[in-house]
């Protein structure tokens, strides 16, 4: 078991190594973006990357606080269901009540990459790949449907 400073430097090590992959891509709108920190333009919407050993995943997660909101929401994007998977080129999986880590009930769009291991620096390049290539799929149906999503909230 690694202590949790080794936890901390593996993980800054991670995400800047991914950082690097990433440096050169841009968003399919032309602009630069931070890839590890997606701005979805749409309050309480978030795009999360998550590597810990258990779980390597691309979520989009949808966490309204208003009720009425969040079943708008995620109808909306059950409307773009089609869209949204041929866009991604890999399975979807859609939760529109997912219990998240801190006990809060969620929808949350995912796509989950299986064998492979956060603590094996050789699964490193796969996860690193597997996450470039959602981004970028995610990039494109995003850019092109952001704004319905935004209408919906504002």
């Amino acid at each position: 078991m690694l202590s949790k400073e080794a936890r901390k430097e593996r993980n800054e090590l991670f995400w800047s190594a991914f950082k690097e992959v990433m440096r050169k891509k841009v968003s399919s709108s032309g602009r630069r973006v931070n890839w590890a920190t997606y701005p979805t333009e749409v309050k309480n919407t978030y795009l999360r990357l998550i590597s810990d050993g258990k779980l390597t995943a691309v979520c989009y997660d949808i966490q309204f606080k208003d009720s009425g909101i969040q079943s708008i929401f995620w109808e909306q994007l059950g409307e773009l269901k089609k869209v949204l998977e041929s866009s991604m080129n890999y399975t979807t999986k859609w939760e529109e009540f997912h219990a998240s880590e801190d006990g809060k009930t969620i929808g949350r769009i995912s796509w989950e990459l299986e064998n492979v291991n956060f603590y094996k620096d050789e699964d490193w390049p796969i996860i690193h790949d597997f996450f470039k290539n959602r981004l970028l799929e995610f990039d494109d149906f995003y850019q092109e449907f952001k704004e319905i999503l935004i209408s919906l909230v504002e």
